[in-house]
């Protein structure tokens, strides 16, 4: 059976900053028969649930892995280094089960794809990814975003 690596908190799991889940039945339908590995790089980084609000500043994910951005909490602390711990762990958990496709939470500083939050915790959305999208895309997981939410 075919792998893939999903945001926990898609699949019911409440580890959202807000200690609340996203799970919905068009999630289960696109994973079903599928080998899913449920996995939350928040938390695999050490961050608790609940948590504060984080938005990558100074770019996306991809310039987080480069060195050139970081990601924030709502208050200013600097959270950069359990993002990319997490995002690590994600992918090793993605390879660790095969899985070649990785179905994410829109628009998180972690699991975004395509377009994330701009760093001003004014709700407004910039095109980029997360910081765990981005590693999983350098090392050849297609990553998606997860319909309906």
């Amino acid at each position: 059976m075919e792998a893939i690596l999903v945001s926990a908190c898609l699949r019911g799991v409440p580890c959202r900053f807000d200690g609340r889940h996203k799970a919905s039945s068009d999630i289960e339908e696109a994973v079903a028969g599928r080998d899913v590995v449920s996995f939350c790089p928040e938390v695999a980084g050490g961050l608790s649930t609940p948590r504060r609000p984080a938005e990558l500043v100074g770019g996306d994910g991809h310039d987080v892995l480069d060195g050139t951005a970081r990601v924030v909490e709502d208050t200013g602390r600097d959270v950069t280094a359990e993002f990319v711990d997490g995002a690590r762990r994600a992918l090793a958990a993605a390879q660790h089960a095969g899985a070649t496709e990785a179905l994410l939470m829109p628009r998180s500083p972690s699991c975004g794809r395509g377009e994330v939050y701009d760093g001003s915790f004014g709700g407004e959305l910039v095109p980029g990814d997360g910081v765990t999208a981005a590693l999983l895309e350098r090392n050849g997981i297609a990553v998606r975003p997860a319909p309906g939410v």
